[in-house]
């Protein structure tokens, strides 16, 4: 639980640090400098070779003859231009897609910019939430920081007061605050930045088939060049102008330039017309790269669903009356401080909180799949699934995967005989209600699925909910296929590629387990493109061929993602392609 409330900086000292250069001031995030924009398009090998071929000709004394130089200019100008106009866009996207910390200081709370951070903030934490910069935890109740972006390892490390948070990790559980104690090029979110996030020309075929076609033409070019001087020369008996002017016309008909100036054309135009739609495209080479995914790897919340969740019913399971489950619920939901789609759905429909006191917490994480609260003398109370809370073959399990058959979201409320902070929570639970949830499935998404279809793109649904569930809205969708549980995913990673190859939805999937899924995916020579929101999906994200996250989603998922679809519209993946 928290101990203490950690007051922030005055605006004296906010003012007085700023003075000094102690801010989270970082290079910009979208894009390249106008710099490297104006040296990647001057200086290529089609220009160097069109260079070399138009100060030839000016030896010559006939400039006329040298006018295809113009093309140097054409074909730098129209690149430097449109990149420009792409880092505007970029620039001006990237505002609205990062992520902006919570900051405390004693003139109020707020969400900031991260190069508003100064030295010594006190920085607020909750589910989602990526830690912009380095400190130490001054608050922390029951959090649990993912730091697989800096050592790989999946596992959620537990963390306390007076702990290091390191920029780049990212707040799985709980909530807490932090002091900064590094910023801005000291901290390792500056370099993480840079890495995951700026404008970035990484491998594309495209490019990279060109530039093998210009360095065999330049090979060639030396051999015919001399045979077409040395035929003029010595064969048709002109002067050494008219025999170089003859030579350049012959070889610059060989150099391909229109195909690298269209190619540049349509990465630059691709992304300002995908900025149009809300599209943040954070590596251009992304537009090819989707273009040629094979396997959408889609979750299921967020992405085919929307997030918004409505309370259907709580049906009692025990001797409790509706009026103590009402109140337990409402406990609950109003415990947690940062709820997750399906807890405010429960605080909506429970809004009157019974005050009990809280003498622990379990915040829900993704592989555990409950959460919970302990309330002294009103019991130990858990909600979260009920095949995990319960034995999969219990009658009550049962009963609520018939329930989630329809596409409904069921949670299991029960009471535990442990506090739910205990080494072995949640112990025994007793069944006490179900809880059930709608969905509402995006309308835009059983058309988006259809055109990957029509398109030979293989769509596999992968969701930490219950297996059924997901089948049921999966087959709503028009996807047909075997649905799988994960739990019973083997182990072994051609195994593991073998069942991918037959299953088309999978449920309960661990966050570790969806980048297990990616890796087999691409062992078998498939290029995955990965869709999501949370922070279960960062690191399959982050290993996908190509990464996609919603704009709504959380900090840490919009940071690994090469694409960033801010309006949340499922729909706009066809327009990238």
């Amino acid at each position: 639980m928290t101990l203490s409330i950690a007051t922030g900086l005055t605006d004296a000292e906010v003012a007085a640090r700023v003075a000094e250069g102690k801010t989270n001031d970082v290079p910009g995030r979208a894009s390249r400098s106008v710099g490297d924009i104006v040296r990647a398009n001057v200086f290529t090998r089609i220009n160097a070779i069109l260079g070399v071929l138009f100060v030839i000709v000016l030896a010559t004394g006939s400039l006329i003859n040298g006018l295809f130089g113009l093309l140097i200019i054409a074909n730098s100008a129209i690149g430097i231009i449109q990149e420009l106009r792409a880092k505007q866009t970029l620039d001006s996207l990237a505002i609205v897609g990062q992520a902006k910390p919570t900051v405390r200081r004693q003139s109020g709370t707020a969400e900031l910019a991260p190069n508003q951070v100064v030295l010594d903030d006190v920085i607020e934490l909750g589910p989602g939430d990526q830690i912009v910069v380095d400190g130490e935890l001054l608050e922390a109740s029951a959090c649990e920081v993912d730091e697989s972006l800096l050592t790989g390892e999946a596992d959620p490390i537990a963390k306390a007061v007076g702990d290091p948070v390191m920029s780049g990790s990212f707040v799985v559980a709980g909530t807490g605050a932090y002091r900064a104690t590094k910023v801005g090029r000291e901290a390792y979110a500056a370099r993480l930045a840079e890495e995951a996030s700026k404008f970035t020309l990484v491998k594309s075929e495209l490019r990279s088939g060109i530039d093998k076609i210009l360095q065999f033409i330049t090979y060639l070019l030396w051999p015919a060049g001399l045979l077409t001087i040395y035929t003029q020369l010595f064969l048709t008996h002109v002067g050494w102008r008219e025999a170089v002017l003859r030579m350049v016309g012959a070889l610059v008909p060989m150099v391909p330039e229109g195909l690298v100036l269209m190619t540049s054309i349509a990465f630059a135009v691709g992304v300002v017309r995908l900025g149009r739609r809300q599209c943040l495209v954070q590596e251009l080479p992304a537009i090819e790269g989707l273009a040629r995914v094979d396997v959408v790897c889609a979750d299921k919340t967020g992405t085919l669903t929307e997030n918004g969740m409505r309370l259907s019913e709580a049906t009692s399971l025990a001797e409790v009356s509706d009026a103590q489950i009402g109140a337990v619920l409402a406990a609950l939901a109003a415990d947690d401080s940062r709820p997750n789609a399906s807890m405010a759905a429960i605080g909506e429909a429970y809004p009157q909180a019974p005050g009990w006191t809280t003498t622990a917490v379990a915040p829900f994480k993704s592989a555990t799949k409950w959460s919970g609260a302990s309330f002294g003398e009103h019991g130990n109370w858990v909600i979260g699934a009920p095949d995990v809370l319960l034995q999969p073959d219990s009658p009550t399990a049962e009963r609520a995967e018939q329930i989630g058959a329809k596409g409904l979201r069921v949670l299991l409320l029960g009471s535990s005989d442990a506090p739910v902070d205990a080494a072995d929570a949640p112990g025994r639970v007793t069944p006490v209600a179900l809880v059930v949830l709608e969905q509402r499935v995006r309308p835009d998404a059983r058309d988006t699925l259809d055109y990957f279809a029509s398109q030979h793109v293989t769509v596999k649904v992968i969701s930490g909910d219950n297996a059924v569930s997901v089948g049921a809205v999966a087959g709503s969708l028009g996807l047909h296929g075997e649905t799988m549980d994960a739990r019973e995913l083997p182990g072994d990673p051609t195994a593991l590629a073998d069942t991918m190859a037959e299953y088309t939805t999978f449920g309960r999937v661990r966050p570790d387990q969806k980048r297990a899924m990616v890796h087999a995916l691409q062992a078998r020579e498939h290029t995955v493109a990965m869709t999501g929101d949370g922070v279960n999906d960062v690191l399959a994200l982050k290993d996908a061929d190509i990464g996609v996250a919603m704009g709504s989603g959380s900090p840490a998922s919009r940071a690994v993602a090469q694409i960033v679809l801010l309006d949340n519209k499922f729909a706009t993946l066809p327009y990238v392609v």
